[in-house]
């Protein structure tokens, strides 16, 4: 399975559930459109303020500037921010 193929399987199961929890979905992927999705992630990241890294959860909490949270549910995330573990007195 290619990359495409893994992303469109992974899209595919996303608009599933969300179907399931009867709601809408909408995916890109078009380079133009998705551009444009990612300054706006970009330009949003650039709001944070703090981040809350819970690995045992899969879950990180960005608190943003103005004090409001958002929650991201990843079982890769937490680990890419996670600090790996020291043992003894010097920290």
């Amino acid at each position: 399975m290619d990359q495409t193929d893994r992303i469109d399987s992974a899209i595919g199961r996303v608009i599933e559930l969300d179907a399931e929890l009867e709601t809408a979905a909408e995916a890109t992927t078009g380079a133009g459109a998705l551009a444009v999705q990612r300054d706006a992630l970009h330009a949003w990241i650039d709001t944070v303020a703090a981040v809350v890294v819970s690995a045992g959860l899969g879950r990180v909490t960005l608190i943003h500037a103005n004090g409001s949270q958002s929650g991201i549910s990843s079982s890769e995330l937490p680990f890419l921010l996670s600090r790996p573990a020291k043992f003894g007195g010097n920290g």
